[in-house]
């Protein structure tokens, strides 16, 4: 396996005050005792709520941070104690944060990489222009980090961490704020990498449209603690979750009947919501809609990963 977790866990010792002069140390676990694999060219969902241990994750996988117990090996090394030697093999993009330097053009923080990194010349401007093409990003490598959107930012962020041809890539929340165009762009360029490069990518996202068509796998943690590793439609299935349909009308008419495929769960004027199963797709009930009904638009809701994770736990406190 190339990526390898077993039993891993990491404490922080946290102190707040509690009254004049005086301070309460404890210590929060925010990792408690993962176990996981990951093969070679495997794309990966590594998703849960804020603040279940998602970036720790990442930030142990990459030797950032020493975890506190447990053992963990990326293509054989211990992040750890061998960070620069696996620096070479890997490559990180955190949404929240840029490696690009600011003020400087978006070609003058790779050409830096191209020096720290020491990667060939030919090598180099392959993986440029393939970045550059596929990223469309062109007409934005003479421009000012400062100056980009967060789109634009977050596609640089993505080029810089490939330029050295890692073996793996963590990505931590990618398509974080970004536009449709923008992420449709991002996921495209993802799944192209994986395919043809063969790159191992560990994805932490809110968006389960990035797992959906990104990730065969997934695997959840809350607070800390693995709740489940494997196919997206059993997580749906376990956590009984629900898409929603969102149908705008002509004009305001009963309850639609859309059978056992789904259920009307609110009505406001000519609009209207339907809840169906997050493992079915939303195209035959689109159609059997806009055969019978004077449809307008319609819009699909994605379920959001707290709520599955919450009814997975609600599910099993009542059996």
């Amino acid at each position: 396996m190339f990526i390898e977790v077993d039993g891993v866990e990491k404490v922080f010792d946290v102190r707040r005050k509690t009254g004049f002069l005086k301070r309460e140390r404890r210590q929060v676990r925010a990792v408690d005792s993962i176990s996981f694999t990951v093969a070679r060219g495997e794309m990966v969902g590594y998703i849960g709520p804020n603040g279940a241990g998602k970036s720790t994750t990442i930030k142990m996988l990459t030797g950032i941070l020493t975890p506190s117990g447990g053992r963990l090996r990326v293509a054989g090394i211990d992040p750890s104690r061998e960070r620069r030697r696996l620096a070479h093999r890997i490559g990180v993009v955190f949404g929240q944060r840029t490696t690009l330097w600011w003020d400087l053009p978006l070609i003058d923080s790779y050409k830096l990489m191209h020096r720290m990194y020491r990667i060939p010349d030919a090598r180099y401007r392959e993986n440029l222009d393939r970045c550059v093409e596929l990223l469309e990003l062109g007409g934005l490598l003479e421009v000012p980090v400062r100056q980009l959107s967060l789109g634009q930012r977050m596609r640089g962020d993505i080029a810089a961490a490939l330029l050295h041809d890692p073996e793996v890539l963590y990505l931590d929340e990618p398509t974080i704020g970004l536009d449709v165009i923008s992420k449709a762009k991002v996921r495209g360029f993802l799944r192209e990498l994986n395919t043809d490069r063969g790159t191992t990518v560990l994805l932490t996202t809110h968006d389960l449209q990035d797992i959906e068509q990104l990730c065969s796998r997934v695997m959840v943690i809350d607070h800390g603690r693995m709740v489940y590793d494997g196919a997206l439609a059993g997580l749906h299935e376990a956590g009984g979750s629900e898409r929603i349909l969102v149908v705008d009308l002509e004009r305001e008419l009963a309850p639609i009947e859309a059978g056992e495929a789904a259920r009307v769960v609110k009505v406001e004027g000519p609009r209207q919501w339907l809840a169906f199963p997050a493992g079915e797709s939303a195209a035959g009930l689109v159609a059997r809609i806009a055969a019978e009904y004077p449809l307008v638009d319609l819009s699909v809701r994605e379920p959001d990963i707290e709520a599955v994770i919450a009814r997975m736990y609600a599910d099993k406190a009542t059996a």
